[in-house]
């Protein structure tokens, strides 16, 4: 079978190209048959179709035509019968769109349907019956019934033939709608006497190729005279009707006269439609020929009507008339949105102008009622632009921004311009997918935290936050400790900082003494690719904690020397006697000092003032106060809980010096014996105990080393041989007494008021004296003597808490 191919392509320049291609098929070709080679015809690659997911769309049409994206053609996917797709209509074709995608394109198709001469004329009914009077005039016309071929153009009903043609003539009288009015014409008159039935055959002939045909049988009663016809007032009649009319409204009203008087007058009209649906959908009144409605209209499916009325009496004669009505459009049908293509997630970072969604109006009513128009909604960053007649594409008007709006619910209202107006409408959801394009931002420009020296190392300062607009692992933050020194040490060993939460710990106890407050930057760091980041200054105060007790820098205490302040005997009421001074390394209350007077040897005397340290007289001395004066002073800070310090203040009330110099001869002495006599009572205990232990373990390890001797003595016949260690003697056989007996007597400082005798050591004496004590040697000589006295007078200041004489015996 012969194809032929229409082509031709335009471009369009809009967010999507349109072409349009064309091509000519006959009906009833088989499966699979070639159309055409969309891809050539469009100046396609083939490998565009296969990568743009080609399709083809025909919105609710049915589909006869199928793309094969791997060859680039177009197929016949069903059988197509061209009367049944288009009727009568001609020229008679498919529209449909090829549809791509990555980029969105479409291109309009038009394949049209050829006519085949598969069908033969045909006639309602296979035999007509007449009664015709014998009266009928030469000439007489016999109105007879049209067949009907179903094919168009050439394969169309083209003749009749009418045999035998002994008393009747065919005649065809062509219609302005191309078809043909059939018409018996007696030629010779009819006598009933000799033929009463008369038999006719009617063969209908297309001009297809082979030649098709059909017949009607046609039988013909003679009857007597009726030798006038009806006729009608007029051979065309026209109206109008809505679509939308009731069943029964009369469309028009056809009349015809009979001058027959009688039956033979009398009329009776009848519709001889037999192609189409009219008598589905209209009828005549027998009686007066009013045509009345008696189906549903639909403008969008037919237009105009063509009713054939005939006219017939009792005596078989007809005429026969046209009625043609005009169907008048009625808004009816809202457009109709079919979507071609669409995006259900679009990147935040699409251009301007990105095809979105590709969508087909259809509105069957027309004139104003099939103009639409559509638009969406407003406050959106999309605009609806129309590619070309009924299509229109879903762009994107301004940059996306997912932090702004991460859904977008579209919806497009097409409305048409009938009154009243019809519209519809299709809401659209469209996801924005996120893109990294917002750096993590911390809650504060900068943070200050504060942390109490002595702390614990691990311990949580402070929590750090930002927050990322951004979505998923684009908004995943990492929090990291920038590089950087405090005081010449990285900040590293200072603090660290958790990945995950931003929480800051402490690497080390902090010393507010040494370091008060230090800087440092953490940055916040997105899990997009590339990853986003920013910056945050961090301050870390150290506050104090009263971890430092006072430190007295006067009067300097020294363990070698003893100073003293003089005090005239003739001193007045609030004489300056001497001032503390004090400081504390802590900082704030922690180093407020206050001063008191903890002890004094005469509380009457004295007082300490309490913010300033000055040491003052609060009387007149007199000749009855003692020459040695012991004042202790302690320095309490205000911090929680306080700490302090204590000060001795040597104070001699005298006018000389030498008065005071043997005053505090013999103090120095009583000093060191009241601040050492707990310590060395503690010390001397635990060294008896410890010697107490120590002989009750040899006694028991002698007792039994000896019980084990005894044993091995006795069991043994060997000779004993008795050993004597070294500085020992045989003193009356078995003795093992030393023959050198060693002694240390202890002596303490008031060992004149003993009751203990010392016998004079064999050895020279020794005394251990400590060398920063006030007396001369000359006077310890002089004095030497004395030590084998009971009720010796000397004291010694600065020693240990008793003296020991190593005395040695034979």
């Amino acid at each position: 079978m012969r194809l032929q191919v229409l082509l031709f392509i335009l471009f369009l320049s809009l967010s999507s190209v349109l072409g349009q291609v064309s091509y000519s098929v006959p009906e009833e070709m088989a499966k699979g048959s070639l159309v055409g080679n969309i891809a050539q015809d469009l100046g396609l690659e083939v490998k565009r179709l296969r990568l743009g997911n080609a399709r083809v769309y025909s919105g609710d049409s049915k589909e006869y035509i199928e793309l094969n994206s791997q060859r680039g053609v177009l197929l016949i996917k069903e059988r197509i019968d061209r009367e049944a797709l288009c009727g009568d209509t001609i020229p008679c074709a498919v529209h449909f769109q090829i549809v791509l995608e990555n980029p969105m394109e479409f291109y309009s198709v038009t394949v049209e349907i050829t006519d085949i001469n598969d069908n033969a004329p045909t006639f309602e009914k296979n035999e007509f019956k007449f009664t015709i009077s014998e009266s009928a005039v030469v000439g007489a016309k016999f109105d007879l019934e049209r067949a009907v071929d179903l094919d168009v153009g050439t394969n169309n009903l083209q003749n009749y033939v009418l045999k035998p043609t002994d008393n009747f003539l065919l005649k065809l009288h062509s219609q302005t709608d191309g078809t043909k009015n059939v018409e018996m014409v007696l030629q010779k008159p009819l006598d009933r006497e000799n033929n009463e039935f008369i038999s006719l055959v009617l063969t209908a002939v297309d001009g297809g190729e082979p030649q098709m045909s059909g017949t009607m049988q046609i039988l013909i009663t003679v009857l007597d005279a009726n030798d006038n016809s009806p006729v009608f007032t007029q051979p065309i009649y026209k109206g109008t009707i809505d679509e939308n009319a009731l069943k029964g409204t009369i469309v028009t009203t056809v009349s015809a006269s009979d001058a027959d008087h009688g039956l033979n007058g009398k009329i009776t009209y009848s519709i001889t439609n037999t192609l189409d649906d009219v008598r589905d959908i209209f009828e005549v009144n027998e009686d007066n020929g009013e045509v009345r409605l008696t189906g549903r209209l639909d403008y969008e499916k037919k237009k105009h009507f063509q009713i054939n009325v005939r006219a017939r009496d009792n005596g078989g004669l007809t005429d026969s008339c046209k009625v043609i009505v005009d169907v008048v459009d009625i808004n009816d049908n809202e457009p109709t949105i079919k979507i071609m293509s669409k995006s259900a997630i679009i990147s935040e970072s699409a251009n301007p102008n990105t095809v979105v969604t590709m969508i087909n109006i259809q509105d069957p009513d027309s004139g104003e009622n099939g103009k639409v128009e559509c638009f969406i909604n407003d406050n959106i960053p999309f605009v609806l632009k129309s590619t070309s007649n009924n299509f229109y594409s879903l762009v994107t008007d301004s940059d996306l921004d997912r932090e702004r709006a991460s859904e977008y619910n579209i919806t497009v209202t097409c409305s048409d311009e009938g009154v009243p107006s019809l519209s519809s409408s299709v809401t659209l959801t469209l996801q924005i997918s996120d893109v990294n394009d917002n750096a993590p931002v911390f809650e504060r420009s900068s943070y200050e935290a504060y942390i109490v020296e002595n702390n614990t190392p691990g311990l949580s300062i402070f929590t750090v936050k930002a927050r990322d607009a951004d979505w998923n692992q684009n908004a995943r933050v990492s929090y990291i400790l920038e590089d950087s020194s405090v005081n010449g040490v990285p900040v590293s060993s200072y603090v660290s900082v958790s990945a995950d939460s931003g929480v800051i710990h402490a690497v080390r106890s902090f010393d507010y003494e040494q370091i008060k407050d230090f800087q440092f930057r953490v940055k916040s760091q997105d899990g997009g690719s590339p990853p986003l980041s920013s910056n945050v200054t961090v301050k870390v105060v150290i506050q104090d904690q009263n971890d430092n007790p006072p430190q007295v820098l006067y009067p300097v205490q020294t363990g070698g020397s003893l100073v003293a302040e003089m005090v005239p005997r003739s001193a007045d009421v609030g004489y300056l006697v001497t001032k503390v001074v004090a400081v504390d390394v802590d900082s704030g209350q922690n180093a407020w000092l206050s001063y008191k007077l903890q002890k004094a040897t005469d509380r009457a005397l004295f007082e300490v003032g309490l913010q300033n340290g000055e040491i003052r007289t609060i009387r007149q001395v007199t000749d009855k106060d003692a020459v040695k004066q012991r004042l202790t002073v302690i320095v309490e800070d205000n911090g929680q809980p306080s700490r302090s310090a204590t000060v001795i203040v040597n104070v001699a009330v005298a006018d000389s010096f030498p008065e005071v110099l043997s005053e505090f001869t013999d103090s120095t002495h009583d000093k060191e014996y009241n601040d050492n006599l707990t310590f060395y009572l503690v010390l001397a205990l635990a060294v008896v105990s410890f010697l107490f232990i120590t002989c009750l373990v040899v006694i028991i390890s002698v007792k039994i080393y000896r019980w084990r001797q005894s044993r091995i003595l006795y069991h043994s016949s060997l000779p004993v041989i008795p050993y004597y260690p070294p500085r020992y003697s045989d003193t009356l056989g078995t003795g093992t007494l030393q023959h050198v007996y060693n002694y240390e007597v202890c002596r303490t400082t008031d060992s004149r008021k003993s009751d203990c005798k010392f016998g004079r050591a064999g050895s020279q004496n020794v005394l251990i004296m400590d060398p920063s004590s006030t007396g001369t040697m000359q006077r310890i000589q002089s004095e030497k003597s004395i030590l084998d006295e009971p009720d010796s007078p000397l004291e010694v200041r600065k020693v240990l808490h008793h003296t020991c004489l190593p005395i040695a015996c034979q």
